[in-house]
């Protein structure tokens, strides 16, 4: 037994890298190798995914064997969705990716690999931590891509601006504007591909813009649905209410920039307290507190 569970550490700490390097350096050498092929004109080679398979065949059984929530399997759902994830099996690997971790910490902790003795006090500490650390890796991986689609969202209004005073209707000037914000803005990109697809599907304008907000869960966005859709409603220029709202989406962004540069001074108290000063202190004050030392410390001895 003693020698299964440092086995189990390994195969659960494995399979977590495995999906982590997946998941983060995937996505980004696609789009290299997609770039590289559109300039050299070839095709690029697709990489054998016979591991990456297995590593997610992995997670998908073990985050079956999950007892789960439906209030939070709708909330990590709506997060992983925000967060890009879009898949069916998405929310499966995800606990497994969370219960993996627990069990890794637990293990690591609970048996002689870093200590000397057992330490379970440790290890129930380690368990909660790897337990909650995906899902606060998952807050911060949608909060990082909300921020890329809020940083493109002007862009792409003064595109869809000139689209439609070009003469496109607003389905395919959103069409247009996907296509030119591939390489730009993949993220937001992505987003309005779907609505194209859902509009194409037979949905209603409105709903699918509706869902394009609640996919992305950005207030900016949000926004821009409702003035379109009001638009749509009381049949009043897209291209002068898109043009307003450009500004608007504009002049928003330069308050953000100065709202963070005027938080720069308080969030450099801390590094300047805290590294800068001492290192200031000991080139300072160090030689003369050296040479007071040099000279009193015999006189005291007197």
């Amino acid at each position: 037994m003693t020698l299964l569970i440092p086995l189990l550490a390994f195969v659960f700490v494995s399979l977590l890298v495995a999906a982590a390097a997946m998941m983060f350096t995937s996505s980004g050498a696609l789009t290299i190798e997609q770039r590289l092929g559109e300039v050299t004109g070839t095709t690029p080679r697709v990489a054998d995914s016979s591991y990456e398979k297995a590593v997610i065949d992995g997670l998908k059984r073990l985050g079956n064997l999950v007892p789960k929530s439906p209030s939070e399997m709708g909330k990590l759902r709506m997060k992983l969705v925000t967060a890009g994830y879009r898949g069916t099996e998405a929310l499966i690997v995800f606990f497994g990716i969370r219960v993996a971790l627990a069990v890794a910490a637990f293990a690591m902790f609970a048996t002689p690999i870093i200590f000397n003795r057992p330490n379970f006090i440790m290890a129930l500490g380690a368990c909660g931590i790897g337990y909650l650390l995906p899902t606060m890796a998952l807050k911060r991986m949608a909060a990082r891509r909300q921020h890329r689609i809020r940083l493109g969202l002007p862009d792409t209004l003064d595109l869809l601006v000139v689209s439609v005073e070009a003469g496109l209707g607003l389905d395919q000037a959103i069409l247009r504007v996907s296509e030119e914000l591939a390489f730009a803005h993949p993220d937001l990109s992505s987003e309005m591909r779907l609505i194209n697809l859902e509009l194409r599907a037979g949905k209603a304008r409105a709903e699918a813009l509706r869902n394009f907000a609640d996919r992305t869960g950005v207030d900016d966005i949000s926004s821009l649905v409702t003035m379109l859709v009001q638009t749509d409603k009381f049949g009043t220029s897209v291209a002068q209410s898109l043009r307003v709202h450009s500004d608007v989406m504009r002049t928003k962004r330069r308050q953000r920039a100065e709202e963070a540069a005027a938080k720069t001074g308080v969030k450099m108290v801390f590094p300047l307290v805290f590294c800068i000063f001492p290192a200031i202190w000991v080139v300072t004050i160090g030689p003369a507190a050296i040479k007071f030392v040099q000279v009193l410390f015999p006189m005291a001895q007197n």
